[in-house]
């Protein structure tokens, strides 16, 4: 059977940029199976497959990487959200609209803004409130990134997990250059996968163009380093907003990643925080259609 599919990039206004995915916007009949053979086909981070909703809501999303599904991520729900904008599956094209996907984790509401300039801004709200996980020791995370201690920041907060639908372990570090020479060690990254980390995020607070500029590595599920991580830096967002001192407000960051692999991206993250508690979370971007075709599926 034939499957129409579109590959777009996302986080980025410009094409060969940001992080690529495959969207098949009408998947209908496919078994997990075969979603997660032709995830592997692509082999890109993630590929999305759209399934009518079962809850009532816009559509139901399943999110492949190359090795699992994942319960949810952040760029396979803003570049579905455009793909399937962009290319009339949903109906009359408003300037603004409101779509929520049923995914895993929960439900995904999704903004699709048109901006001055025509472009696309499309931002969404993470599924699940902030939950903290365990922290790890900074010689751990050393050994599975290629980094000293003298590398990581823990004034703020020691490596630890943070999630608003899918777990990442957050490390800060303490300048550009440590952000720059980190690299995953696969022996050493076997260690967190063990304990239930398969992903590892880096950051650092970098004070130029950008708040925040970061890295994130994955490399037991298909993704040795990923350009644009959107579910990573919503979950960063909450941890921050978290450790603020202000007991509520509306905090807001602009992220770059994939610069050191050649796609660099920019994400924007938010965090709303009520009586000491972080209640809502976003991440958004921009994205580019790079081209469409027909999988054919036996």
């Amino acid at each position: 059977m034939d499957y129409h599919f579109f590959i777009c990039d996302v986080f980025t206004r410009a094409h060969f940029s940001g992080n690529q995915l495959a969207v098949l916007p009408e998947a209908e009949g496919l078994s997990d199976i075969q979603m997660q053979q032709i995830a592997r086909e692509f082999n890109f981070s993630e590929t999305a497959f759209v399934f009518p909703p079962e809850q009532g809501q816009t559509r139901r999303v399943h999110i492949f990487t190359p090795e699992t599904e994942v319960p949810f991520a952040g760029h396979p729900n803003l570049g579905t959200a455009f793909t399937l904008y962009r290319n009339g599956y949903l109906g009359n094209k408003l300037d603004s609209v409101q779509i929520i996907f049923e995914e895993k984790a929960g439900l995904v509401p999704i903004s699709i803004e048109t901006e001055t300039d025509g472009t696309l801004f499309l931002e969404l709200e993470a599924p699940e409130p902030l939950s903290l996980g365990p922290e790890f020791s900074v010689e751990t995370i050393c050994e599975a990134v290629g980094l000293s201690p003298d590398d990581l920041e823990v004034q703020n907060h020691f490596p630890r997990v943070a999630s608003v639908g899918l777990p990442f372990l957050m490390v800060e570090l303490t300048c550009r250059e440590a952000l720059q020479k980190a690299r995953t060690k696969l022996e050493s990254s076997q260690v967190l996968r063990d304990q239930g980390v398969p992903y590892i995020h880096l950051y650092m607070c970098s004070h130029d163009e950008y708040d925040i500029r970061a890295r994130m590595f994955a490399p037991f599920e298909g993704v040795f380093e990923d350009p644009a991580t959107g579910s990573a830096n919503c979950a960063l967002a909450g941890l921050l907003a978290d450790l603020m001192e202000a007991e509520q407000g509306h905090f807001s960051w602009k992220i770059a990643q994939g610069v050191e692999m050649g796609r660099p991206s920019i994400l924007h993250a938010r965090a709303k925080k009520i009586e000491g508690q972080v209640v809502k979370t976003w991440i958004g971007g921009n994205c580019v259609q790079m081209g469409e075709g027909t999988l054919q599926v036996p």
